[in-house]
């Protein structure tokens, strides 16, 4: 299991094996090559949106201009408060934003 700091949620984020396993067999277009944004995703994203989805899941997203010609690397992670735990369910390559509730956007 690894940790990254995510400065939307205030908390690391964990990201366990068996969903890092996921998201590379799911999505091999972002994982491996792109785990350097996906952790810089959490720590400066552009936006956060809520899954209308899933109620307790946010997806954090940044664009990346080097990547693929401007995709956003998007991340799905669940938020639990008692206890406190942030985790991450899954992440994908995104050539636009769409879906959930806009909560957040850098200025």
């Amino acid at each position: 299991m690894q940790q990254f700091p995510c400065s939307y949620l205030g908390g690391d984020v964990e990201l366990t094996d068996e969903r890092e396993r996921h998201i590379t067999a799911t999505y091999p277009d972002l994982l491996p090559q792109y785990l350097p944004q996906m952790i810089e995703t959490l720590a400066d994203p552009d936006q956060v949106r809520r899954s209308t989805r899933m109620r307790d899941a946010l997806l954090i997203a940044r664009q990346f201009k080097t990547i693929r010609g401007g995709k956003y690397v998007v991340v799905v992670a669940v938020t639990q408060q008692d206890p406190k735990r942030n985790w991450i369910i899954t992440a994908y390559l995104a050539r636009r934003l769409t879906g959930g509730i806009l909560v957040w956007q850098k200025t």
